[in-house]
This record gives structure tokens, sequence and C-alpha cells, in this order.
């Protein structure tokens, strides 16, 4: 899908003024489809979800965020600044329990993780948004938090209305329609994100390249921490949580704020979902590496 979006760039022109709306209603479908039995069991351990959401919401983006500012980041590029603060800000994506499902990790850790979390958004994200970003950012970070806020609780009511109205038997029968839905959806967002990509690759290479570097650096950056951090809870649920920490929205934030942030801003955010959706699959073999080491343990 990414390629598709560099390759044909009148496309994104044509599909950006949808972002926002395709944003939402991948919201209302990912609401649509969490599963309420999987999150009331990890509902129990209250203290880790906690422990979860203060490393993913509020360690994480502080530690970065000081290390933008004291690499000098925000004097040489304001902009780059802020694309990596809206980086680091957001919650965790919504398609990361799926994701997680697929490489075989505790999937609905991820799911409830992912949850807390995207609950907290709209509050974090203008504090370091305006902490770290605030002159550069073209909206008030009050603008943005009640811009995310009314995107999450607005997404939240329709999925628990169309529930309501059509029952759990019927939405979980429409699953593969949902699935399909979704694509298309994420497919309208890649496309119009990436559809500036192949202009610069062609005028400037150096700088779509460093963005590319970048954004694999930090996501495999995010990975491994989280992983070293949350050892304690064992290899299976650690692997899961650093994928989630990894996978950061930023489409929640092009969703809410995306007609006025600068280009450089739309360029990293299209560049990072490069390794969002390319190191899950290559990251395949050592993953299962990592989880075997952990099996011997376990036996005892």
């Amino acid at each position: 899908m990414v390629v598709v979006g560099i390759a044909v760039p009148p496309l994104g022109a044509l599909l950006r003024p949808f972002v926002a709306t395709a944003v939402f209603l991948l919201l209302v479908l990912t609401f649509l489809r969490v599963d309420v039995a999987a999150l009331r069991d990890h509902a129990r351990r209250p203290e880790t979800v906690a422990v979860i959401a203060v490393w993913t919401m509020f360690a994480l983006p502080a530690c970065l965020c000081s290390a933008y500012r004291l690499l000098g980041i925000d004097v040489r590029s304001a902009d780059l600044m802020l694309a990596l603060v809206l980086q680091a800000a957001t919650s965790p994506m919504m398609s990361s329990p799926a994701i997680a499902a697929m490489l075989g990790l505790d999937a609905a850790l991820v799911l409830f993780g992912m949850v807390v979390c995207t609950a907290l958004v709209s509050f974090s994200a203008p504090a370091f948004v305006r902490f770290f970003a605030g002159d550069v950012m073209p909206i008030a970070p009050l603008t943005l938090g009640l811009k995310l806020f009314a995107m999450l609780l607005g997404s939240a009511l329709a999925a628990l209305a169309i529930r309501k109205l059509v029952g759990r038997t019927r939405v979980a029968r429409w699953a593969e329609h949902v699935d399909g839905l979704s694509v298309i959806l994420m497919f309208i967002f890649i496309a119009a994100v990436a559809g500036g990509v192949g202009a610069v690759l062609v005028s400037d290479p150096g700088t779509a390249l460093g963005l590319t570097a970048l954004a694999f650096f930090l996501t495999l950056l995010l990975s491994a921490s989280t992983i070293v951090v949350f050892a304690w809870l064992g290899r299976p649920q650690a692997a899961a949580l650093g994928l989630m920490a990894s996978q950061r929205n930023m489409g929640l934030m092009l969703g809410a704020a995306g007609a006025v942030l600068p280009d450089l801003v739309w360029l990293y955010l299209a560049l990072a979902q490069l390794p969002i959706y390319t190191l899950p699959q290559l990251m395949k073999p050592l993953l299962r590496r990592y989880l075997r080491q952990d099996a011997p343990t376990k036996s005892h």
C-alpha cells in the first residue's frame, strides 16, 4: 500500500482531504471488534496495566523528547522536532493487537494496553506537544487534545451504538467484511500520507533516506527498550508489549491536526509507516528464537 501511494502521487493528493474521515472510521471498526471478555480478563491485574500505560504514554515520550532536545533537534529543524514529538506522544496503533496475534504473541494484553493508552492520549499528548514543540505546532495543544478526545469518544460511541443495534452475534458474523473495509480505509490513509514521498525521493533522496533510517531506528529502539523494561512479565508478554510500544498511531495525530501540519511532518509520518508494516515480518525469525529461549525456563 505504501508503494502504491509513493508511485502514484496524484492519488495521495486526491485522498489527503479524507485522512481524518478514514482515521475516524478505522477507530469505529476497531472499537467494534474489541473483545470485551479479553479486556475483563486483564482488568483483574490493574497494577500491571498501570505500569504499561505509564511507560508507554509518559516515560517513553519524556525520555525520547528530552533526548531530542539535548541533541538540538528543536534548533536544527523545528518541523522535524514536531514530527518526532507527535510520534512519541501518540498512543499505540489500533491494529497492534491483530499484528500481535499474527505473530503468536499475547494479543489480549496488547489490546488492553492499547485501549488504556488510547484513553489517555487526548490528555497526555497535548502536554508533550506544548512543552517540547509548542512554538511550532500550528494549532493550540488544547485544541489538539479536544480534537483527539472528540475523535476517540465519537468513534467509541458509534461502535457501541452499532453493536447495540445489530447485536454481538451479527457483528461477529460480519468479521471478514469489517476486516475488508478496514483494509480499504487503511489504503486511503497510507496512500494519502505517502503521496508526496515520491517527489522528495527524486528531488532530495538524502532527506528521504535519512528520515526512513531514523524511523526504523526509533521503531527498533522503542521495541527493544520496552522488552527490557517488561522482561519481568515473561518473554512472550515483553515481546508483545515491545510490539505495541513501537507501533505508534501517527494516523491519530494526522486525523486531528493533519491539514495544518508542515510538509516535513507529513513526510516523516509517511516514511514512519514503513517500519511499522515491514519490521514485524522481518523480525519473525529473531522473535521465534527469543521466545524459544524462554521455553526451558517455563518448564521448571
